[in-house]
């Protein structure tokens, strides 16, 4: 199922959705916190997204989850009025109270109840108790010098343990979808090959112009000599017994021959302009193929914090990691091929790397180790470096373990270069590792490495200084494409749909367009597919669909497919991706811009953007059909309400039941999008919440009762915050209602909305 077709979520894949994106949020907040306790905009962000948990878990009824978020939130509110103060230990216990969180989150609904069990209830109740006893002391949980163990006899003793890498990898990259994830185009392996030969070609027959013209300047030279031998005829022909027809006839080949001149220059002209037209288009298209295939790499790095500073607490260490670069555009292919490698030299450097802070010490160095992982582009290639200030290996002790293993005899090992004898580290197997743990000893981690190097050409070096570290040094090729598209017309206008995302392109008749629940659709390879017209979701002027056989691209994400109507396929093209003004910011629906063979720009459709466009316009129940409102030459006019909400849980619930109740209900994820919402449609209500980030419930209040435009419009504020002040306050702001989560139910808040605005068919 779409994880955007939210009408069809039930309520607790709501909560599990919301949970991801909430433990996301805490995860990177309390490893920033860790660094600096007294972050405010971190401990404003953690404070709301456990707020927001809490909230969602009281929805969904899982009290475990309540419980435990409640605490969590307790303690950020805590340390924001300075009344505790965050320790690395309280950082462990507020993670783990995290990772509980998740884990409650993501347990099967036929088995939620097991967190009533008594088992389980300890496990909570320790996570709980360690947090209170910090709250009430104002410190840390620990005793004597001593740390409390927070793990009740009884509980999982895994629940203390650290997220394996893998755990982190889902946390981070899972496949429910966010609404602030950057969204990119995708398209094939074998289509951006095919086009890198394509740009290649292009680029080489652009220098065939030149020669071309080096032949016209020739050709030019060769009609001025023979004007010169002409005006010398004429003077030769100069009897005068045929001197007036003579000098007729050179006087028209002289004409001529001008005339020719000045045209063979125009052509010179145009050819040169052409030629540097061709030249520039091919290096944009070489850059734009280039530009298509880029992700930045920070996408494969969000685990990695977490997993070092676990990993380093497990074995001892302290240990922090530095990234650089994390903006730097890497390849897809390449990129999905470095997270699994990078995650091997990461346990590697603070494994065997850095020592631990008592032998630092003693060497002369801070406790704590760095690990440093840098990314840029260098010389047309990607370079990543991942370096540690640790110990450096061993070189004798690796040379030792060479003959030891019987790779080389001692004779040989003795006359390896630096360079030689780190190149047996990437041998299958290798390890230097004594003993073999759940962390290393099996010898696969710089296996991993070079088995990925090899895979897309690439290349590793080490470089060692005893006593101050390792270096891994990765250069990696840069690789390129264009856009293959399908060119359609929409309103007059011309749009290109990335191939990549295109199921089909056929030609429906309108008698094989079917209706059910209000909803337009039809069938493809036994698929039931949705349909909408183009018009609708780009807001368009509407084209009346007189032939019996419309023109319809069903396109596709990874999740849900829908057929777009358009008024007619124009061509398939390669384009060059000309990206978007960046003052413009994110374009609905649209991802780039191009420009056609003669010279017209068009716009490239954001495919995933306009599949979730489409199942908005589906949830909302503000998707039309094809013609309807032509045909019963009326529209029905439903009662609007703005539904703001940052807890996907929430909202989704309040939208629902508006909907059921014939309402008409758009939603947005906080106070700037509901702002940006009022003033781009009309509404009859707006419900909101009060904690959001970005801009809060009271200040979306108080901006809508400024604007003169909206300030008659109906306010309901629907929030947790149930004392008198908070009341108070949202009703000063101008709401004309406050209500409580936490006290209604369904029948309550309906009837609130009938209150101010009466039912939705009246």
């Amino acid at each position: 199922m779409s994880a955007q077709d939210l009408s069809q979520v039930s309520m607790l894949g709501l909560f599990r959705m919301d949970a991801d994106n909430q433990v996301q949020v805490l995860t990177a907040g309390l490893l920033a916190l860790e660094r600096d306790p007294g972050a405010a905009e971190q401990l404003e962000a953690c404070m709301r997204a456990a707020h927001s948990l809490k909230g969602a878990a009281r929805i969904v009824g899982i009290t475990a989850g309540v419980n435990v978020a409640h605490v969590l939130e307790d303690c950020f509110v805590a340390a924001q009025q300075d009344h505790c103060k965050l320790h690395q230990q309280l950082i462990d216990d507020l993670l783990r109270g995290v990772d509980l969180l998740r884990r409650i989150a993501l347990t099967a609904e036929s088995d939620l109840a097991r967190w009533d069990d008594a088992d389980r209830t300890l496990e909570i109740e320790a996570v709980v108790t360690a947090l209170k006893i910090a709250l009430a002391t104002g410190k840390s949980t620990e005793a004597d010098g001593r740390r409390v163990a927070i793990t009740l006899e009884g509980s999982s003793p895994a629940a203390n343990a650290p997220l394996p890498f893998s755990e982190f990898r889902d946390i981070d990259g899972g496949s429910v979808a966010r609404e602030t994830q950057d969204r990119f185009l995708r398209v094939t392996a074998e289509d951006l090959n095919r086009l890198l030969t394509l740009a290649s070609q292009s680029l080489v027959e652009s220098r065939w112009v030149q020669p071309f013209s080096q032949s016209l300047l020739r050709l030019s030279r060769l009609h001025d000599e023979l004007g010169r031998t002409l005006d010398q005829l004429r003077e030769n022909l100069s009897n005068p017994s045929r001197a007036e027809a003579a000098l007729g006839a050179l006087v028209v080949a002289r004409h001529r021959s001008l005339e020719c001149r000045q045209f063979l220059s125009q052509r010179l002209t145009e050819i040169d302009a052409f030629d540097h037209r061709v030249a520039n288009l091919s290096h944009r298209l070489y850059d734009g193929v280039l530009a298509c295939r880029m992700r930045p790499i920070a996408d494969v790095l969000q685990a990695f914090p977490r997993m070092v500073r676990d990993l380093a607490r497990s074995l001892g260490k302290q240990v922090r990691l530095d990234i650089t670069g994390a903006s730097t555009q890497v390849d897809r292919d390449i990129l999905e091929r470095l997270e699994a490698p990078l995650g091997h030299l990461l346990r590697n450097a603070v494994d065997h790397g850095l020592e631990s802070p008592e032998e630092r010490e003693a060497n002369g160095k801070p406790r704590e180790g760095v690990v440093r992982l840098e990314a840029c582009h260098s010389a047309g290639r990607l370079h990543v470096i991942v370096a540690d200030d640790g110990r450096g290996i061993d070189l004798e002790r690796l040379r030792t373990t060479v003959v030891k293993r019987n790779l080389v005899n001692a004779e040989t090992a003795a006359k390896l270069s630096e360079s030689e004898l780190l190149e047996f580290l990437f041998l299958p197997g290798f390890s230097m590792a004594d003993t073999v743990t759940d962390i290393s000893g099996r010898g696969v981690g710089l296996d991993a490495v070079q088995d990925m190097l090899k895979q897309v050409h690439g290349t590793a070096h080490i470089s060692v200084r005893q006593g101050k570290g390792t270096r891994m040094e990765l250069h990696l090729p840069l690789t390129l494409s264009v856009v293959r598209a399908l060119l359609v017309e929409i309103s007059g206008e011309p749009y290109a749909i990335p191939l990549a995302h295109i199921t089909r392109a056929i030609k429906l008749s309108k008698q094989h367009i079917h209706s059910l629940e209000g909803r337009q659709h039809f069938d493809l390879d036994g698929k039931r597919i949705g349909l909408v017209t183009a018009h609708q979701v780009f807001n368009s002027a509407q084209s009346a669909f007189s032939d019996d056989e419309l023109p319809v691209v069903v396109l596709s994400n990874r999740h849900h497919a829908y057929g777009l109507i358009v008024d007619r396929f124009v061509a398939e093209r390669e384009l060059v991706v000309q990206p978007l003004d960046r003052r413009l910011g994110k374009i609905k629906d649209i991802a780039a811009g191009a420009l056609t063979e003669d010279g017209r720009p068009l716009l490239i459709v954001d495919v995933e953007d306009l599949v979730r466009s489409v199942e908005k316009l589906v949830a909302t129940g503000r998707l039309g059909g094809l013609e309807q409102a032509a045909a019963s030459g009326r529209t029905v006019q439903r009662k609007r309400v703005l539904v703001v909400d940052d807890s996907l849980t929430v909202r989704e619930l309040e939208r629902k039941l508006l909907v059921n109740s014939g309402y008409d209900v758009e939603v947005a994820i906080d106070g700037m999008d509901g702002w940006n919402a009022v003033r781009t449609g009309p509404f009859d209500l707006v419900i909101t919440d009060v904690d959001m980030p970005r801009m809060d419930g009271i200040e979306l209040v108080t901006l809508l009762k400024k604007d003169p435009r909206v300030k008659s419009l109906p306010i309901m504020i629907v929030s947790y915050k149930d004392r008198p002040e908070d009341r108070r306050r949202g009703l000063e702001a101008g709401a004309d209602y406050y209500l409580v989560k936490g006290s209604f139910d369904d029948d309550i808040l309906l009837q609130a909305v009938i209150d101010l605005i009466g039912k939705a068919d009246t």
